[in-house]
């Protein structure tokens, strides 16, 4: 299913349609402040092996990044201390995931790193997906390197490769082709580990 979304106004309708596939253990492929990326409901873990079996990616041995709709429901998944909470506010929401340690909130699949990705896009859609859920969401973006351009940034043709694979895919219009910034901050020392769109206040 493609659903059209608009960024500046999202239809609290068609937000409710995207939470009911989330809540019944759906994937969804919907816009960020950077590339495209494919979700669930980051607390129901058998979705959350689904997503990492389609990415090839084994949960016991990469970081699972999850969006929060708030800096306020960060802390409840992550540990955030007074200096990665200032440097949070600071940047979010926007282009970056923060590595953070992680807290107990979290189902066991991600405790195996004790650490998670926190991002906060500075998109509407998918922070109001993630509002309405109530829950965070596991976010992975659909980026592949052998992929043509086209089929990361524009909806109808994501819809066309992965509409076989999830449940529905959002169009909010062309994506971007730049990922996140990763900045960890497992230490005092904040590190970023991979450049991206966005460039830390």
């Amino acid at each position: 299913m493609l659903l059209k979304i608009y960024p500046d106004n999202p239809n609290p309708k068609e937000i409710d349609k995207v939470v009911s596939i989330l809540r019944d253990g759906g994937l969804v492929i919907y816009p960020t402040d950077t590339l495209y990326a494919i979700g669930c409901d980051a607390l129901n873990v058998r979705a959350v092996e689904k997503i990492c079996r389609i990415k090839g990616i084994n949960p016991q041995k990469s970081n699972l990044s999850i969006i929060c709709c708030d800096l306020s429901s960060v802390s409840e998944y992550a540990k955030v201390n007074n200096a990665t909470f200032k440097l949070l506010k600071q940047n979010l929401p926007g282009p970056f995931t923060f590595i953070l340690p992680t807290c107990h909130e979290l189902p066991k699949i991600y405790k195996n790193r004790k650490e998670v990705g926190i991002r906060i896009p500075d998109n509407p859609i998918v922070r109001e997906i993630v509002y309405a859920l109530g829950n965070p969401i596991l976010t992975m973006s659909i980026h592949d390197d052998s992929d043509q351009p086209e089929y990361v940034t524009d909806p109808e043709l994501i819809h066309e490769k992965y509409e076989l694979l999830v449940d529905m895919v959002i169009d909010g219009g062309y994506g971007n082709m730049e990922g996140s910034t990763v900045v960890s901050c497992l230490s005092d020392d904040f590190e970023v580990v991979r450049h991206g769109k966005g460039i830390l206040l």
